[in-house]
């Protein structure tokens, strides 16, 4: 399959250590965004500027920004919120 090491792997399962729900699965997939997101993840932060602003040198874009929350997208399209805490 070409995976031999871990960076090599496309997906990515983020679990709690004590094993509690949610788990969250990321895959790499061939198809582009069409409309709207499956999932929708609302994340927060203690000082969202300086998030924004780590997001952003990662390839993220704010969308909108609203007095409780910054909407943004990554850089395949894909929308969340940065809640402001």
């Amino acid at each position: 399959m070409g995976i031999n090491d871990p960076e090599d792997d496309p997906t990515v399962l983020l679990v709690h250590t004590d094993g509690r729900l949610p788990r969250l699965f990321f895959q790499l997939v061939p198809e582009g965004k069409r409309v709207k997101n499956r999932v929708h993840l609302d994340l927060s932060a203690t000082d969202a500027a300086a998030e924004v602003d780590r997001l952003c040198a990662l390839g993220a874009t704010v969308q909108a920004e609203r007095e409780d929350w910054i909407t943004m997208q990554d850089p395949d399209g894909n929308e969340f919120c940065l809640m402001r805490s």
